[in-house]
């Protein structure tokens, strides 16, 4: 599970609670189950409940009594669900009460209770979803509501003078500490912007409308109110924003990484300061003029590899950084280890962000590394060149999927075959081959995709489209080439089709497992290092709200399939799965929850 949401007691700290599920609906977003708590400082944790809620986008506790919290739940991202919405607890979460609810597709995106009025609370309501090929920001359910009795009751207020008239999208909302008739918002319609109210939200005026405070509104939209300048603002987007006239005019913060998302400022101390954004977290104590290196352990991987170094080294793509690689040695000694000191354990090998790595077999100091839009690096460590291997020349950012032509995943599959190191795949709808460490790519397959219309149109809408790669649908997402004989391999697309070819890419059949699902997403595909015809299949429906773990067997080149779910979660959906490469049939499967091992 991820964490979306985290709720300190300004009069207790060691009571935390923690709300699970991601809000900012990306397309690899991943649900939560509900809320946990912390009554010392995290060294335990408690489920309290809300499990359905999946998404969470804020958790605000009550300034002098830790018992009583807000809960702001998006909701299920694929689906509608009635669990969504503001919940409150007067008990620390052992009860919790719905005390704000529009309708099952509209959840709850930003809460803000008046630091001068506990009573007085102020909720954003965000009509979204997101599946695999497309999302939509907007719609009659978004608005602004307020309650001036603690949350008993609410009043809609989305459209005071001064709001705009139209749908409404995602809204960020922050009162401010100096002044609780100052109300600001920054607001996603096709008239919107950043407004401010000076009367408690009675009325409002737009002071800007610069998109790039706006920008894709889905995945930011987060506005703070100084504690105690009340015409200070600041503005989480691509950049970080700051505004001393109200939202009028606005200065650059650079923090050392973009992507800006989420902070906090200290109430008795606004140069003291937390900024969260893709690189991690970095504190500020002097407003924002300087900041802490990106040291947290917070770097999120697709996926890993080993190589064939002594010792063996990891290695992975970080998203929105570099990749990152590392000996199994390197605290006694650097990289392989060979010596160096602590700054030199990690080192980077070209690509980054979603990307697969693969490494040679024969000079492990080869990489080749992939990012998102289908770009491939080649890497030669030793020597530190590195150039471009890319199959297709085309970056895909802006396009639907049926006007690209070649369709590569966000995190697209990049393997060397395991029979002849010489042989590289990749895939876009197609499998790519090279024989020449990519200096030439040969399309050896058709679209083994299902490429259906209705999952290839432009993503977003009905207000902001976003077409930034991870929308890319329609694509293979695993390749496997066969250890046992270099003529096979197995490829399977996100929106649902195992196909295998016996003769090395001149023909190829349609093996999809009868229970997999439409629109499934063939997570892997382990071919089995004991029997050319043996295959293994790890599927997921997680973004069409159907968490049940898909996996299957064939012995026979997938004429037939068995699914070998026994003993596994009915709701703890399966991302990979390999056989141990010494023992036949002993397998590793991973799933979002945990790791199983079958004997069998």
């Amino acid at each position: 599970s991820s964490v979306g949401a985290v709720g300190v007691a300004p009069s207790s700290p060691d009571v935390v609670y923690a709300g699970t599920g991601e809000a900012d609906i990306r397309g690899n977003i991943i649900q939560g189950d509900g809320v946990y708590k912390t009554s010392d400082g995290g060294k335990t944790w408690t489920h309290v409940g809300l499990a359905e809620t999946q998404n969470i986008s804020r958790i605000r506790v009550h300034p002098t009594n830790p018992d009583v919290v807000f809960v702001a739940a998006f909701g299920h991202h694929a689906a509608p669900n009635p669990e969504r919405g503001v919940f409150r607890s007067k008990d620390g979460g052992k009860t919790w009460e719905k005390v704000l609810y529009r309708d099952a597709k509209t959840g709850v995106i930003d809460l803000v209770i008046d630091p001068n009025n506990p009573q007085v609370i102020y909720a954003a309501l965000w009509e979204a979803y997101r599946n695999a090929w497309e999302m939509s920001s907007g719609g009659p359910g978004s608005g602004i509501f307020k309650s001036s009795d603690g949350g008993d009751h609410w009043a809609e207020i989305s459209r005071n003078a001064g709001l705009p008239k139209g749908i409404l999208g995602k809204i960020g909302l922050s009162v401010s500490g100096a002044d609780s008739s100052r109300l600001y918002a920054q607001i996603e319609a096709e008239d919107g912007g950043f407004f401010l109210s000076d009367d408690a939200g009675a009325t409002w005026k737009k002071v800007n409308e610069r998109r790039d405070l706006r920008q894709r509104a889905f995945y930011y939209t987060r506005v703070y109110a100084d504690p105690t300048a009340k015409d200070t603002v600041y503005e989480l987007n691509v950049n970080f924003h700051k505004s001393t006239d109200a939202g009028k005019t606005w200065t650059l913060i650079r923090p050392p990484h973009g992507d800006n998302h989420d902070m906090w400022i200290a109430a008795d101390d606004p140069k003291r300061m937390i900024e969260a954004n893709d690189g991690g977290a970095n504190v500020s104590v002097t407003s924002g003029e300087t900041w802490t290196a990106e040291t947290m352990a917070t770097a999120q991987f697709y996926h890993v590899i080993t190589t064939t170094h002594v010792p063996y080294h990891v290695c992975g793509a970080q998203q929105d950084n570099s990749t990152a690689c590392v000996s199994s040695r390197a605290p006694q000694g650097g990289p392989g280890g060979s010596g160096g000191g602590a700054d030199q354990v990690f080192y980077s090998v070209g690509g980054g962000e979603s990307g697969y790595i693969a490494s040679d077999p024969r000079n492990p100091d080869i990489f080749y590394a992939g990012s998102y839009g289908g770009l491939i690096t080649r890497l030669d460590r030793r020597t530190g060149q590195e150039r471009e291997v890319n199959p297709h020349p085309d970056n895909p950012m802006g396009y639907a999927s049926a006007d690209i032509a070649e369709r590569f995943q966000w995190t697209f599959p990049i393997v060397i075959a395991p029979t002849d190191p010489n042989v590289i795949y990749v895939g876009s709808q197609h499998v790519w081959k090279s024989t020449n460490e990519g200096q030439s790519w040969t399309k050896i397959s058709p679209d083994l995709t299902r490429h259906d219309p209705k999952t290839m149109g432009a993503s977003g809408g009905p207000i902001t489209k976003d077409n930034t790669g991870v929308e890319t649908y329609a694509t293979v997402f695993t390749i496997a080439p066969s250890p046992r004989d270099g003529s096979v391999v197995w490829a399977g697309s996100d929106d649902g089709y195992v196909q295998v070819t016996r003769n090395g890419g001149t023909s190829w059949k349609n093996v999809t497992p009868k229970g997999v699902g439409d629109f499934a997403r063939i997570s892997l595909i382990e071919a089995s290092p004991f029997r050319a015809g043996t295959a293994y299949v790890a599927a997921n429906r997680y973004q069409q709200d159907d968490f049940k773990p898909y996996v299957f067997r064939t012995d026979d080149f997938g004429e037939t399939w068995t699914a070998i779910t026994s003993g596994v979660a009915p709701d703890d959906f399966a991302r990979a799965i390999r056989e141990d490469r010494k023992r036949e049939k002993l397998l590793y499967l991973g799933t979002e929850h945990g790791i199983y091992v079958s004997f069998d």
